[in-house]
């Protein structure tokens, strides 16, 4: 049994991760809200990632950073705090969360973190200029640390399409952008948080002991193919 800090395990994809976690490992959620979730496994901590100080724990073998955000606009409509919001939540965020927790998780069992992007960081979308610029910074701290911290540390990010969360509910908010965004996929679907938790599990667990400084595109065929 491992120990896996998840920051944003209240909601949408990190929600599912925890479920998808808490039956074989303990789970230490960090968010603003409490999850309808009870479990042995399961620890909650009440916190803001940007504004609060994080709890002191004294052992984990990996981090799962989970907080993103969806503003699309275009360009001449962001301003400066658009950018700077984005970059906070998706960027400097994580590096917070990495630098309390880093020293707990080297000494992990076979240790991993985990961070999240988007298909957008490599698939040019209109109006996605702010959070497209924050995610592409978080692949890029993804395959910095983790060439610095191989071979103890493993570390890798996946980059989901459109997953059904609260979060993406403005791009799913009627059957007709349901069927459009659909439609845009060449495989004919998006994504559902169950799908994205059982690849954050995998990349986490001893089963990928030789994957590190990847960028997984769960792209349901969007980014890789032109049908």
């Amino acid at each position: 049994m491992k120990t896996y800090i998840i920051v944003g395990g209240s909601k949408g994809i990190g929600h599912a991760i925890t479920q998808n976690l808490l039956e074989h490992h303990n789970v230490i959620n960090l968010s603003r809200t409490k999850p309808d979730l009870e479990h042995v496994n399961f620890t909650h901590y009440s916190i803001d990632i940007l504004t609060d100080n994080l709890p002191d724990i004294e052992q984990a073998d990996g981090l799962i950073y989970c907080p993103g955000s969806i503003n699309l606009k275009p360009i001449g409509r962001l301003d400066l705090e658009d950018f700077r919001s984005d970059f906070e939540i998706n960027v400097i965020g994580a590096v917070k969360a990495i630098q309390k927790y880093l020293p707990i998780i080297k000494k992990g069992n076979k240790p991993a973190m985990l961070f999240f992007s988007t298909v957008a960081a490599k698939l040019g979308m209109p109006f996605h200029a702010s959070v497209a610029a924050a995610k592409s910074a978080v692949e890029g701290l993804g395959k910095s640390i983790g060439a610095e911290l191989a071979p103890t540390v493993r570390v890798n990010a996946i980059a989901p399409t459109v997953t059904n969360t609260e979060l993406a509910s403005k791009l799913l908010r009627n059957e007709k952008m349901i069927d459009n965004i659909t439609d845009r996929h060449p495989l004919k679907k998006f994504l559902n948080p169950a799908e994205v938790a059982q690849m954050a599990s995998f990349l986490v667990s001893d089963q990928a002991a030789s994957i590190s400084g990847q960028i997984f595109e769960m792209d349901c065929g969007i980014v890789s193919f032109k049908i």
